[in-house]
Parts: C-alpha cells; structure tokens; sequence
C-alpha cells in the first residue's frame, strides 16, 4: 500500500456520498448563476420599465400626449392608459398599486403657462419605495414639458416682435424658432449634453472598460468552495481516527509521510476538479443565460499556477483544522469559522472594496484574499504571471503556514 491507495480510497468514498459530491460541485455553480443574476440585475435594472396605469382625462390634448410618450421614452416607466372608474376600481382591489390621473384641461392649462395639476393616487398594495420612485420620474419629465413649453412661447413671443421689423432684419421668424427648438429637444433625448455612465471603480477593474461582473462571481466561489475542500479532508481523517482506521494504516507498512500524503492528495485533487468545472460550466451556461461572459483572462499560464497554489493552500487548511479538532462538533466548528467567516472577509461574497476599510483591512489576514486579488488581477484586470507573483507569494506563505503547524499539531493517535 502506498500514498496513491489511501488517496485512491478516500476519492471513491467521497463520490459515493451524494451530499459531498453536492456540496463540492454543484453547489457552486448554483451560487455563480444566482450572484451573476443578481449582479445583471443590479447594472441593468434600469432596463425593467414599471407600469404605471395613467387616467388621461385630457382627451386628445396635445400636452396630456406628449407627458405619456415621454414618460414612456426610457425613463424607466411604462404608461398603461387606464379608464378612470376601472382604475378607481382595480386601485381597491389591489389590482394595481399606484394610478397617474391627468386633469381635463391640462393641454390648455400648460398651453396657458397656468399650473396644471398631476395626481399620483396610492393604492393600498403600494409600497414607499414605488411611490418615491414614479413620484420622482414623473415630476422629471413634468418639469421637462413645462420647461419646453415656457421656453417655445418666449422663442415665438420673440419672433412675433421681430414680425413688424423691416424684412432685411428679421433674422428668424416665429416659425423657424420654434422649429429650431423642437429638433434641439429630440435630439437631446438621443444626444444629452450631460450623460451620466455607471461604471465599477478602478480599484477592481484597474481601469478595464470591458470588465464583466459574471467574471467576479466565479472567481469568488470557486475560490470559497475549492476551501471548502478542507472540511473534508479534516472530517475523514476525523472518521478514520474514530472508527479505527487511521491506526489500522499506520501498523501497514506505510510511512506517516506516505499516510499524511494519501489523505492530502484527494484534497488538493479535488479542489483542481472544482476550479475548472466552476470556471468551465461558468463559461458556458451564463452566456447562454444571458447573465454575461466571464473571462479567463490573458495568462493561462498564470490561471494554472494560481490555481495549484490555491489548492495547495486548501489541503494545507485541511490538514491545519484536522491537527485543532479534537471532536466532530470542533471540525464542523472550526471550517464554518476558518471557511464561510472568512469567505465573506476575503470578499469571495462582495468585492472588499464594498467592505469598508475596517473589514478590508482584516480581509487581508485570509487566503481568500489573495487568491481572490490574484484571479481579480487575470481575469478582471488583464494582468500576467509576474503582477500576480505577490499575491501568490502570500496565499504560498498561507498554505506553508497550515501544512507546517498542521503537521507538527497533528496527532496520528
């Protein structure tokens, strides 16, 4: 018997439990699919238009028109035109939650410079959130018209005084103006003189344009589940030492060394396996979810040496927590505060720099983090091999720390 039959072992009980083989490989994809559809909803919740039942009681005003169209006009709200008395009714009923009423006379009231009156009526089924939220894009677009139409009467008020000046210096007439006016306001809707872009920080993107988010998910769990590998190492060495077996395989003729090899192996085996299924299933399934496309960046070289050294340092932790626990409620224990703690820390959950400085600063103190900040820097940042050299330097020094306190607590009897 050597170290390859121990490992050998160990990897054929593992897929035979279900629950483990659950955990370690599908578990996370579910996780990746879930945070990259939270993560494209997040940038592109702007795209899912609220519908806004709208009672126009100006019936075939020019104003009441022009208010539906452009609230309409990608500003994040849908108006469905509503009857009033089935509007008051479905109000009641929870049927819809909020209705925009227009007044009879709005067109001739803006027309008049006049204040013309909205009312945003609340239904029951409302909440303050949806409220705030149309209340505000309608008051916008509101403010929008009134502003345009203010401005057209003073442009044709200006070319009716210019109508009695001689012909040679009637520049614009009123008709030219208002014209003039009109294009410059359509083509603001495409052409805004101010823009706002939404953008991630440069601190996780080092500046990339075409950084997508689904790339960060995958880095992160692949990251906290190829850990996750430790529990398991620790809970069969734990197994073995309770049924016997462990001691069994110390009186074959096998040395602690081949022992303690056979038992890393399938850790270190199996956080390989991890990454590539994470980082392969993630590659095709969310494109093909639209939840966008991850990247492996530019280096494949680096991805492989990052990856070795992270599941060094897993096998490492694995043996690390099996040397502290002396009980199975300990294992359990201490993974789910060396494991999941420090998962959320690491920023495996949330990027670190959403943390604040305080739990940035403590996610340091964990492998997590530099194996996060070394994906980050391939996959999100375009970097190589040597800009990652100091973050895999750190997660080395984390995996020789946990392999040599692990092997000198580690107790074989």
């Amino acid at each position: 018997m050597n170290a390859l039959d121990v490992a050998k072992k160990d990897v054929l009980i593992l897929l035979k439990d279900r629950g483990q083989v659950i955990l370690l490989f599908v578990l996370p994809i579910v996780f990746v699919i879930t945070f990259s559809a939270g993560i494209s909803a997040s940038v592109s919740g702007g795209q899912r238009a609220i519908d806004v039942p709208v009672v126009n009681l100006d019936t075939g005003g020019e104003a009441s028109q022009l208010l539906i169209e452009q609230l309409n006009a990608g500003r994040g709200l849908k108006a469905v035109e509503y009857g009033e008395a089935q509007a008051g009714t479905d109000l009641q009923e929870e049927k819809i939650k909020l209705a925009l009423y227009i007044p009879a006379g709005f067109t001739a009231d803006v027309q008049a410079g006049q204040v013309a009156q909205l009312r945003l009526v609340r239904g029951p089924a409302a909440s303050d959130s949806e409220m705030a939220t149309v209340r505000l894009v309608v008051e916008g677009v509101a403010d929008d018209l009134s502003l345009q139409t203010q401005l057209l009467a003073g442009l044709s008020q200006m070319g009716a005084m210019m109508g009695d000046a001689p012909p040679e210096a009637q520049a614009f007439t009123a008709e030219r103006i208002q014209a003039q006016a009109e294009s410059q306001y359509e083509r603001a809707k495409t052409e805004p003189l101010v823009a706002v872009a939404a953008k991630w920080p440069d601190v996780m993107t080092g500046g990339r344009e075409e950084f997508d988010p689904s790339s960060f998910s995958m880095a992160g769990f692949a990251i906290l589940f190829a850990f996750m590998g430790a529990q398991v190492t620790a809970q069969s060495i734990y197994d073995e030492k309770k049924l016997g077996t462990f001691r069994r395989l110390q009186t074959s003729p096998l040395s602690r060394f081949d022992l303690m090899l056979g038992k890393m192996l399938p850790n270190f085996l199996i956080a390989l396996v991890q990454v590539a299924i994470i980082f392969g299933l993630s590659m095709v399934l969310l494109p093909l979810m639209n939840l966008g496309k991850p990247s492996l960046g530019n280096d494949p070289l680096a991805l492989v040496v990052v990856t070795v050294v992270l599941a060094v340092c897993s096998t490492g932790l694995g043996v690390f927590i099996a040397a502290l626990a002396r009980t199975e409620s300990q294992v359990g224990g201490i993974a789910t505060v060396l494991l999941w703690t420090a998962g959320v820390v690491g920023g495996a959950f949330i990027p670190a720099f959403l943390l604040g400085n305080f739990l940035n600063t403590i996610g340091k103190v964990v492998p997590h983090y530099w194996a996060l900040q070394a994906y980050n820097d391939l996959l999100i940042r375009g970097k190589g091999l040597v800009d990652v050299l100091p973050a895999v330097g750190i997660l080395a020094g984390f995996a020789l720390l946990f392999l040599v306190v692990g092997l000198v607590k580690f107790r074989f009897d």
